[in-house]
């Protein structure tokens, strides 16, 4: 019951979270850059200001796909990004490319994420069936249902892992936002409010993530005792 509360409590305020970034982001689309300059322009300019010239801007479909790919160093835009020239398109160039600097500049949380990610690619594809599996079987095969909270505790450091990254990422966008005169005193708190609100997710994502794992830990520890 407790789970189910928590769970619950979590999954509303995600909801919430979710809905508050959609309305800043929308808000925010809204309200023109003063330099006029686009979300490719403002990648671009980020990349130089930081000494970066071998990562490339491209555009790619969707809302909120925006990403930096350090395998291929690219910095990819949504195309309301890409060609916009509001605070919130500037705001979300500028933090990915914040992690291309986090990149350039070897950023130690920013290393580690990338080593877990084949680990985790791995976890995610067979955690499920795993988790499944061992609830089925608990009282017959109890060690596969610990397999699959091994799986899963993999999933919840890697959402523990990305908080770091995508906090820093944010701090050094808005701090070279300001510095470069890109925001100023009427739409700098925006960039900052927009980014923050996108913070958020990742923290309730990965509460959300460990609340979950405990409650894979306790069901493997009561079948325990019940042997």
């Amino acid at each position: 019951m407790i789970y189910w509360v928590l769970f619950i409590g979590i999954a509303l305020v995600s909801y919430l979270v979710q809905l508050n970034l959609q309305s800043k982001f929308k808000k925010y689309s809204q309200v023109p850059l003063a330099g006029g300059l686009t979300g490719r322009e403002v990648a671009e300019k980020m990349l130089r200001d930081n000494g970066i010239y071998d990562v490339q801007v491209t555009s790619t479909e969707g809302h909120l796909t925006d990403h930096y790919n350090p395998a291929t160093k690219t910095v990819n835009l949504s195309e309301s990004v890409y060609a916009s020239c509001s605070v919130a398109a500037a705001a979300v160039a500028a933090h990915e490319c914040g992690h291309a600097v986090q990149h350039a500049r070897a950023y130690a949380p920013l290393q580690l994420r990338s080593a877990l990610v084949p680990v985790v690619s791995f976890a995610s594809t067979w955690v499920q069936w795993v988790l499944l599996a061992g609830m089925l079987l608990i009282n017959v095969f109890p060690g596969l249902l610990l397999a699959g909270i091994v799986l899963f505790a993999l999933t919840t450091l890697f959402s523990f892992v990305t908080l770091p990254v995508e906090i820093d990422a944010s701090r050094r966008a808005t701090g070279w936002l300001q510095a470069a005169g890109i925001t100023g005193y009427a739409d700098h708190p925006m960039a900052v409010s927009a980014l923050r609100s996108a913070a958020y997710t990742y923290v309730v994502a990965a509460l959300g993530s460990l609340a979950t794992l405990v409650y894979y830990i306790f069901m493997f520890l009561g079948a325990s005792r019940d042997e």
